[in-house]
């Protein structure tokens, strides 16, 4: 009876671990989504003008689009007080929202400015580099001062 209940409780207990995932639908669990998108969206960019995939203007131009709206996404779900929620931002983001939110906006126009060079045709790097060099830049500036790691 011993090995019955023990087999039961620990079954229970990897059925419990199984679960410690982010709720999808959470604010946590709907910023990360978008965050995931944007990159992936921006390591397919970057691959095209460093050649690890190779170069196509029209899809670049695409991309460029796609990371421009999700852009404007994840700020919407961080919610005014922080969540109990294992997250990778920094207590930082709720005491310095104003800065913060500069930093949001600064991406949103790099991402704006990728749009604009990414209609400049014939494509060149020397167009495209600068811009998506921006945008990487407004990201990293973003996880520097805001996320845990």
């Amino acid at each position: 009876m011993t090995l019955k209940r023990l087999s039961v409780v620990l079954l229970a207990c990897l059925t419990l671990s199984a679960c410690g995932g982010v709720d999808p639908n959470s604010p946590l669990g709907q910023r990360k989504a978008i965050f995931k998108q944007m990159l992936k969206t921006g390591e397919d960019l970057g691959g095209m003008l460093r050649g690890r995939i190779a170069f196509d203007g029209a899809r670049f131009a695409e991309g460029a689009v796609k990371l421009d709206s999700l852009s404007h996404e994840p700020w919407k779900h961080f919610p005014a007080v922080k969540e109990e929620d294992h997250t990778s931002a920094t207590d930082d983001v709720w005491r310095r929202q104003a800065r913060f939110q500069e930093l949001a906006r600064t991406l949103e126009a790099a991402t704006g400015e990728l749009v604009t060079v990414s209609q400049v045709q014939p494509y060149k790097a020397s167009n495209l580099g600068p811009a998506v060099q921006k945008v990487e830049d407004a990201c990293s500036a973003c996880h520097k001062e805001f996320r845990n790691h």
